[in-house]
Order: C-alpha cells, then structure tokens, then sequence
C-alpha cells in the first residue's frame, strides 16, 4: 500500500549537468599549465642568477689580480677592529684607496705567500703601533721582513710607515730600536693630516704601479 502512494524521480542520470566533472579536467589542466610556466619561469630565474654570480665571481677574481693597493696595514691579531678603523679612515677622510689591511688577506694561502703579496701588492706598508704589537712575534717577522724589503728594493724606499692609532699606542719608549728610526704617523699628534698628504703621494703611488705591471708582465710572460 505503501509503495503506491510514493513517488519515485525516474530521472534518467544522463540528463543531471555534468559541468562539475569537466570543470574539475579544466582545472587540472590549467593548474598544470600554471606549474609548467612558473617551473619555467624559475628555471630561467635560477640560470640568470647563476650567470650574473659566475660574471661577478670572474670579476672579482679579475680586481684581485689586478688591483695595486696604494696601502696594506699590518697588524696584531687582536687589532683588527682598529686596523678597519684606520682603513676606512684613509679610504674615506683622505680619500687614499684601495687600501686593504692584512687580515683580509685570501685565506688558505700561506703567511709568508699572503705576506709578500700584501707588501709588494701596495705602495705603502703600514704597521699598526699598538700594545698587541710587542706581544706579538709574527708582527715583529713582518717588521724586519718588510724593512729589508724596502732597503733592498730601491723603489720601495720610505714604503715602510709606522703608525701610532689613538686606541692603545704603543709608547715611544717602547718602540723597537729600528722603528725609532723612521718618522711614524701620530693619530694623535694636531700635524697628523699635514703628515698623511706628504706621505701618500700619487706621483709615488703610479711610480710603483708601473713597475709592479711591468714585474707582473714578465711573471705572466
């Protein structure tokens, strides 16, 4: 009795919309095409970047081989913030540059190799006349090797310049013998600026460039 009082939807399910189902085939199809373009997109994004690396990578291997500093600090180990200091304060107030200090120097060469290149890669060699100084026994090596450098090479002759920072300066009294012979430059001292424009000359500097290029030449040769 009960079944022929309901009525039952006899709908054929080929006549319900079937929009959803190719709807959801749209979908993954632009979903795909979506990931394929941005998949493209960071690859040429990722080759880009590695070419622009590789180019700046080429470039500065090219300014280390090329650059001549006009100065090099040599410095303790513990002075390397004063050693900045100083740098940026010849780079920048007196506009005398490139400058390097030793401890940017490129690691995992040896000393003695790294030592060599930071005083005939550069005009000038300054030593930073601190208390770390005297504690210090690579400091006084690089002294004397330096000193004898310029005594022997005759372009490299007043190349050797002492420097007494403000922070923690080694006392006049305490100076090895042989730095007591040279005029240093006093941070402190009111002729300090007068002292810098009469020693880091640019007639000096593309003197000893010159023959820096002409040496490197016959190396390369």
């Amino acid at each position: 009795m009960g079944i022929q009082n309901s009525k039952i939807n006899c709908t054929p399910l080929s006549s319900f919309p079937r929009r959803k189902s190719m709807d959801t085939k749209q979908e993954v199809k632009h979903f795909k095409d979506i990931t394929e373009s941005h998949t493209d997109k960071n690859l040429n994004k990722l080759k880009e970047d590695k070419e622009e690396e590789g180019a700046e990578d080429i470039a500065k291997e090219d300014l280390e081989e090329e650059v001549f500093f006009k100065f090099v600090i040599l410095h303790a180990e513990d002075d390397t913030h004063e050693a900045l200091r100083v740098q940026q304060m010849l780079q920048n107030q007196f506009g005398i540059k490139p400058g390097i200090i030793f401890a940017e120097m490129p690691c995992g060469r040896q000393y003695l190799q790294n030592l060599d290149d930071a005083v005939n890669g550069s005009a000038w060699t300054i030593f930073l006349l601190t208390e770390n100084f005297l504690r210090d026994t690579w400091c006084n090596f690089q002294f004397y090797t330096s000193l004898m450098n310029s005594i022997n090479r005759q372009h490299k002759y007043n190349s050797v310049i002492p420097m007494r920072p403000l922070n923690n300066p080694l006392p006049r009294d305490r100076t090895p013998f042989a730095l007591q012979t040279i005029n240093a430059l006093e941070e402190k001292s009111c002729g300090f600026c007068k002292q810098v424009e009469n020693i880091f000359q640019d007639s000096v500097y593309e003197k000893q460039k010159a023959i820096w290029k002409d040496s490197k030449n016959m190396v390369d040769a």
